[in-house]
């Protein structure tokens, strides 16, 4: 998931950046604000992938803010410079702003900076995944996901708890976006290899420490399965069954 905020006083740019990037379940709106303590505060404490900032109906000095923000902050957001006019598009790529998009903004402008971002800028690995359904926000978290499992174009969420829960999005959509703990082992399955108890290779099996799940993996993803057997095995001696 991409957290992003909006920087602008603008109701109707800031709308149409919401509607855009509402079609995307990869993003998530944070807020949006033209205040400039609010904006900073903001940005620090929910470290944003992305933030599209109006340059000209904000901030006096919007690139000091930039710079400011970069001075505190190691995970700097991508930015999105907004303008009604081209005449500080070199401040813009001086500062190492991302894109830029001219105001008033059109639907397909917006679509196109969304779907760059998408291809050339790999998403943070999160802590926690939020499942939107219509107004409803489901945050999980992700030390709590034993596995997931396809289910058609719905993925379901085997969790820590005992509960399942449901998510009407395929697997691929969440394989891009768990942390590096999480593995591919079938076409059906993503496996959080921290609750593993056992690999059989034999029956090309891995059971979960909860509920003893078994879960199948196939020999597409073998190369995934070596390596969470060498992470789990730094010490491994020989047993008798």
């Amino acid at each position: 998931m991409r957290n992003y905020f909006i920087i602008d006083k603008d109701t109707t740019s800031i709308q149409k950046i919401k509607n855009v990037l509402e079609e995307y379940y990869e993003f998530n709106c944070i807020g949006a604000s033209s205040d400039y303590n609010l904006s900073m505060n903001t940005i620090l404490k929910e470290t944003p992938d992305l933030v599209f900032f109006n340059i000209d109906n904000t901030f006096e000095n919007p690139f000091e803010f930039a710079q400011e923000l970069n001075l505190f902050n190691d995970d700097f957001p991508v930015f999105i410079a907004m303008s009604f006019s081209k005449d500080k598009l070199y401040e813009v790529i001086k500062n190492g702003f991302f894109d830029f998009l001219l105001i008033p903004l059109e639907e397909l402008e917006i679509r196109k900076t969304v779907l760059k971002i998408l291809k050339k800028i790999p998403a943070k690995s999160r802590k926690n995944i939020c499942l939107k359904s219509y107004k409803d926000y489901q945050y999980l978290k992700t030390d709590e996901i034993l596995f997931l499992k396809a289910d058609n174009n719905s993925t379901d969420f085997y969790m820590n708890d005992g509960n399942i829960i449901s998510a009407f999005k395929t697997l691929k959509t969440f394989q891009e976006i768990l942390p590096n703990n999480f593995y591919r082992i079938h076409k059906s399955y993503i496996i959080n290899k921290n609750f593993i108890s056992r690999i059989q290779f034999g029956k090309s099996i891995c059971t979960i420490k909860r509920n003893s799940y078994e879960v199948p993996f196939t020999k597409t993803y073998i190369n995934n399965i070596r390596s969470i057997n060498k992470s789990l095995s730094e010490y491994s001696y020989l047993s008798i069954s």
